[in-house]
């Protein structure tokens, strides 16, 4: 029983370890293949106004569509009782004002976390008959992010952002990726989606 539990801890602590791995490696990682849409996941907006890390996601979005990475920009998520925006329409007049035209924004106002708000893009891809997608979160988030894009249809890479309080300190990336690697781990095992640090649940 001791040989049997003693392997049980070495596996588990092995997925856990491998998990992270997996994390930072794919955090490091910049892809930007042509695709039918740049998806911004949301983050917390303030009246209209997009918090640091939400600003750092847009930002770079309006980098990679500028850059013809693709021809649509996907803003995505819901808002919180009392707010009267959502995080995609705070997403979407952040980038109208920045100068992207209305024709190439699409507002998904769907989501409380990153498993609801993967699974509205994934039925508005469907309306529309697209299929590829670049991805644009905290580098941490990329991971997750892609499995869910992945498991809702859409075949996704991710472009994360380089700037904002999600990368500013080593402290902070590191609790970011612990907290990444649990609620991985959880979505593999359940296929449900967990709060977070704020703006990746």
């Amino acid at each position: 029983m001791a040989r049997v539990f003693g392997a049980a801890v070495l596996a588990a602590l092995l997925l856990v370890a491998s998990t992270a791995l997996a994390i930072w490696w794919t955090a490091r990682q910049d892809s930007r293949p042509t695709s039918d849409a740049i998806v911004v996941l949301g983050s917390a907006q303030y009246n209209g106004v997009p918090s640091s890390i939400f600003e750092a996601r847009l930002e770079h979005a309006l980098a990679l569509w500028e850059d013809g990475v693709a021809p649509v920009v996907v803003t995505v998520g819901g808002k919180a009782a009392g707010d009267q925006f959502t995080e995609a329409e705070a997403g979407h007049a952040y980038l109208r004002d920045a100068g992207v035209p209305e024709e190439s924004l699409l507002a998904v106002p769907e989501g409380v976390d990153t498993l609801e708000s993967m699974r509205a893009v994934g039925a508005a891809y469907g309306e529309r008959g697209w299929s590829s997608a670049v991805l644009v979160t905290d580098p941490w988030h990329a991971m997750r992010a892609e499995r869910m894009a992945e498991d809702a249809g859409v075949s996704a890479e991710s472009s994360p952002t380089r700037q904002g309080p999600a990368v500013q300190t080593r402290a902070t990336q590191f609790r970011y990726i612990l907290r990444e690697t649990a609620a991985y781990l959880l979505y593999r095992v359940t296929g449900e989606s967990v709060a977070g640090a704020p703006g990746i649940g």
